[in-house]
């Protein structure tokens, strides 16, 4: 019954919803949104989901409204109200102080005829027939329905405002999500030891190396560039396959065209070469220069999975 009504939602996408959309993003004030019950639960999702994607909006409870929170509501701002039968009593005393007041405002209701849709300078119809409580009472399929309306109204926004994935990371700087968004492989790398060795390196002193930085790996490098790699893995096939390595150096053994990676890139395109790759280290550089390892470790730690 919810999946019937969210499809039904589409056909109620019209000229209306989109004037909606263009007064949101020509205001210059904020969205205020209000509700009681559920309704008003649903309101502060969207409110919620308008801040994360560049709308700044604020929740006000419909019953707080009227016992003193109206002065949450400035001059530009426009206002939206939730209400499925739009007729509840805290809705008809809310809904004339806002038209008083000279607000813009919009209602998300199941009932286009009622005292809010019949007051609101804008209606966005979230009618659904029945809702998916066996005794059709407690909202689900209507609270569902006002949800809906509530991100397709937001996406609209953030499509007109241009909001990017770099603008989203600011709203979202915690967590994996806003980590994908920003952190960048300098972010670990330059927190990392920096091993490194010559070509000329003997394998003595290329395990002290690995096993010191404790990376499982090693640049070879010359004059600042990479010119090779060589790994735990590479030291064990070296041992399967000679007796006497007590003059083999780092170019013997080593492999020389390492994956890398620029220090600028992001953490997680540093963790899609690595699965790609089905490897655990990436060589960094900076500039064309060494700058050092991002290990899998790093990525799995800071949530970058």
């Amino acid at each position: 019954m919810e999946s019937k009504a969210i499809f039904n939602l589409s056909s109620y996408i019209n000229e209306e919803f989109a004037a909606t959309v263009e007064l949101i993003y020509n205001s210059k004030g904020r969205v205020i949104i209000t509700g009681i019950g559920k309704s008003a639960i649903i309101a502060t999702k969207i409110v919620a989901t308008l801040n994360s994607t560049g709308t700044p909006a604020v929740f006000m409870h419909a019953a707080d409204a009227i016992h003193g929170d109206l002065g949450l509501i400035l001059q530009d701002d426009v206002v939206i109200c939730i209400s499925k039968s739009g007729n509840t009593p805290e809705i008809k005393v809310l809904v004339p102080l806002i038209k008083n007041a000279k607000n813009k405002m919009i209602a998300i209701t199941g009932n286009k005829d009622s005292f809010l849709g019949k007051q609101a300078d804008y209606v966005l119809n979230a009618y659904v027939e029945k809702e998916a409580c066996p005794h059709n009472l407690a909202p689900t399929t209507s609270t569902t329905a006002q949800l809906v309306m509530g991100d397709a109204l937001a996406i609209c926004l953030l499509e007109l405002r241009g909001f990017s994935s770099k603008d989203f990371a600011k709203y979202h700087p915690g967590g994996a999500l806003g980590k994908k968004l920003y952190l960048r492989v300098s972010d670990m790398s330059e927190v990392n030891q920096k091993p490194s060795v010559s070509l000329e390196t003997g394998i003595k002193d290329i395990i002290i190396e690995i096993t010191e930085k404790m990376l499982g790996v090693t640049a070879v490098v010359e004059d600042g560039k990479i010119l090779g790699i060589i790994t735990d893995g590479d030291l064990r096939r070296m041992l399967s396959k000679t007796d006497d390595f007590r003059n083999l150096t780092a170019k013997d053994i080593m492999s020389g065209k390492p994956k890398r990676i620029d220090s600028n890139a992001m953490a997680v395109d540093a963790m899609e070469l690595m699965e790609k790759y089905g490897i655990s280290q990436l060589l960094v550089e900076h500039k064309g220069r060494y700058a050092g390892v991002v290990h899998v470790h790093d990525l799995i730690k800071e949530g970058i999975l």
